[in-house]
Formats: C-alpha cells, structure tokens, sequence
C-alpha cells in the first residue's frame, strides 16, 4: 500500500538566507504566533531526562519515570542510549555536508510535484499558504520498497552508507523503547509489540537558517508528529525545538550525547490516550544555524491502529475509533500542518451531542448516561463553575436533564486539585466525568 503525499514546490530559504535581506519577506512571515521563548530569559521546568541503560537493567524507579515522561510531557530526552558515538557523530557531519552541497548538486535531490520525499517544505498545500523559515529533506527510509530511488540510493557516499547504519539503530532503538513502554503499561499481550516488530520509518533532516528578524518567523509550524515514536537527534545542539506544556512554551536544552523522544499520535491512539502526542515547534534566531534529524517510526501501512483492547475498560472507554495506517496518514498529508487537529478525525463522539456554551468540549464515550468531556483551553475555572451550578445542556434534540457531577469529582475538589496557579485558567487539559439521569 503506498503512501500518497505531495507538498507544493517552495524556493531554498538557506540561499534566501544567504542574501543581504534586512527585512523578511512577506511570505514567511507569521503575525500571530505566540512570543518565542528562550531558555536563558525564564525559569521554566525541563523536559525530562530517562536513561536507557538503567531501564535495560529493570529499574523499576526509571520505567517509572519513563511512564510519567509519556503520560504528563510526551517527550523526554534518552541519554545512555547504546548508540556506537562514530555511527553519531558520522551522521552529524554528513548532514551538514549534506545541506551545504552546492544548490546544482541539491536540486538532483529537490521534490517534485508528484511526490513529497526530498529537499524542500512538507504540507504546503496552496500557493498562498505561509512558508516555515527552513530547508527540509525528507525520505522513506523502510521498508525497501517503499524508498525513492532516486534519492537516498543517489546520496554520496560515505554519507550514504552513513545513513543506512543510523537508520539501523535507530529502528532497533525504537523497537527495544516500545517494548519498554508496554512493560510500563503493563500489558500482558503483544498487542502492542507486533504492531513495531518490523516498523516502517521515515527520516527528515531539518535545516534553520538565521533569520535578521526571528520573532517573525517560524521554523516548523506547531504540530503533533502522525507517526508513533520520534527519535530527533540535535545536531549543532543549537536551542530551538520548543513544547506546548499546560499552554506554554518549553524550552527543549539540547544535551549532549542525548536524543529527543516524543510520542506520535499514533501511539496516543494505541494507548487509549495514556500517552500523549505533545505541541511542538521549531524557532530560530539571528546568529547561527540549527540542524537537526528527526527519524519518524510507525507501523506498517497494511496496519489497522486503534485503542489496545487491554487499555480500554468501562472507566476508560475507547477515545478513539480504528483506523487503517495508510488511511490515516494519507488523510494528515493532504492538510496544512496545524497542532493536533487531525485527531479530531478519529476521536469518538458520544452518540449524545452535547454542548457548553463556555469553552471548547470534545465529548468523549460511548454511554449515554455517562459521559466524559475533555477540555482543551479557554476559560476552565467559569465552564467548570457552570457545570457544577447545573447549567442547561443543549443537546441535538432539546434540552437535556441537567448533569450532575460524580460525588468524587464535585466541583470543590475538582477546584483544589487544579494547579495552583491565577484565574482565569488558560491552556489547562481537565476530563470531567457526568452523569446524566435518564428520561
């Protein structure tokens, strides 16, 4: 089954870059994107770091933290990782020799309108769309078939062969980390494991030119990855990759001798949303470059996906609806890259449609009579306070019985257990349980 995915042609914003621009143009600008953050400007918490010799060993404490890292942030940085340094550091260097290939030689390599695999941008789907502030090369990497062959098979060497020995361990790193996330799960079967025992996978190397005006610009716009397991490796370890944590941006330190995990949205959905495919974004600055390699990791395209049968129990309904891979991903390749708004597809509604007037609810169940809402953003401390003063509900046939809230989740405790931070709450995810009496 192929993977159908074209991106339409943009010009090279490293030989932009090179220009003597004071001013960027109007295409790459992005007016309403939120403030940059820098590391070094406020203090904020850090992605956490999980080592992956003390999880091989069975530290309970560090599957653990492993477990925690996936269920609050989606990301985490893996230091300890058994990666031979030359097979790293021989990387490193070929993608920066990469990039800086004359444009003659890069243009053999440049994407076509036919397909989205090669140097270029991802998901530009019109002409007036806004471009990202970055060169990208993009490629299926496995299985075999699945690969351009007139791309990686044209790479120079030693580079190329370089790349083959990457792409090896990275694959069997992801294997070995899912296998770890299903220990920390606690699932008994291999309904999880069978999915990545041979998993395809794809490769972007990313490159982020200085820009003379950076808080106009975007490196990558903010998205979730479609695929399951990202394994990113920051190459100049030039800071950059940010993530959307409790309606904040999250400085990523670059570390070395450490890679970048993050779980996909199809992991989310494997693990009834247990584990959460985060916001992320790129930012540049002024002063230098920033390189990096994201390797994308998912099961085959023949693979249906869906909520392990294990993690789905009458408090925790399914979230989410099966789905074939190669469905999934044709569909998120046909759209502009915007946050996580393709889950939507998928996500189950509840058969009742119900609407707050306050916020934004995505109603989530299969059970009529008990309903779980998830709130994303907007004003939580008024729609939680309206709840719990039984405000009416509108459903697609009239007004409903008024809800009450579980005894365990009255309004009070619901109001004490959230952080502790000003009202109003902004950008702070609650799963409020209802009950609904019957007609």
């Amino acid at each position: 089954m192929a993977m159908h995915g074209t991106s339409c042609l943009v010009p090279s914003v490293q030989e932009l870059a090179k220009q003597p621009i004071i001013e960027v143009p109007e295409r790459y600008v992005h007016a309403n994107q939120d403030p940059h953050i820098l590391s070094n400007t406020i203090s904020l918490p850090q992605v956490p770091i999980i080592d992956l010799h003390q999880l091989l060993s069975e530290d309970p404490s560090e599957l653990e933290k492993l477990d925690h890292a996936c269920k609050e942030w989606g990301f985490f940085q893996l230091i300890n990782h058994g990666v031979d340094p030359p097979v790293v550091e021989n990387m490193k260097i070929g993608v920066q020799e990469f990039f800086n290939l004359p444009m003659e030689e890069k243009q053999k390599f440049w994407q076509t309108p036919e397909d989205m695999q090669g140097f270029g941008q991802l998901f530009v789907v019109s002409e007036e769309q806004k471009l990202e502030w970055a060169d990208m090369f993009y490629a299926h990497t496995f299985p075999l078939h699945s690969r351009n062959p007139h791309l990686i098979p044209k790479i120079p060497q030693p580079f190329r062969e370089n790349l083959e020995n990457y792409c090896l361990e990275l694959r069997k790193m992801c294997i070995t980390i899912i296998g770890l996330m299903k220990k920390a799960l606690k699932i008994k079967t291999n309904e999880l494991s069978e999915l990545f025992e041979d998993p395809s996978q794809g490769i972007r190397m990313n490159y982020y030119p200085p820009c003379p005006q950076p808080e106009r610009v975007i490196g990558i716009n903010p998205h979730s990855d479609s695929g399951a397991l990202t394994i990113l490796l920051q190459v100049n370890e030039v800071e950059g990759l940010q993530i959307r944590k409790d309606g904040k941006w999250i400085p990523v330190k670059p570390l070395s001798n450490a890679f970048v995990i993050n779980v996909g949205d199809m992991l989310e959905i494997l693990t009834n949303g247990i584990y959460r495919s985060i916001e992320h974004r790129g930012i540049v600055n002024s002063e230098k470059e920033r390189i990096s390699i994201a390797m994308f990791h998912r099961p085959q395209m023949s693979r249906v996906i869906g909520p392990a049968p294990s993690l789905v129990t009458p408090e925790r309904p399914a979230l989410f609806k099966r789905i074939g891979v190669a469905d999934y991903l044709n569909g998120f390749l046909k759209r502009e890259l915007k946050g996580k708004s393709y889950m939507d597809v998928i996500r189950i509604q509840n058969e009742i449609a119900l609407k707050l007037c306050l916020g934004d609810l995505l109603v989530m169940g299969s059970n009529p009579e008990t309903v779980s809402l998830h709130m994303q953003g907007g004003d939580i401390t008024e729609a939680l306070a309206s709840i719990a003063d039984g405000h009416d509900w509108e459903t697609d046939f009239g007004v409903s019985p008024e809800p009450h809230i579980k005894p365990e989740l009255k309004w009070s405790d619901m109001h004490a257990s959230l952080p502790n931070v000003p009202e109003p709450l902004f950008g702070y995810e609650v799963i409020i349980h209802l009950v609904f009496d019957k007609c």
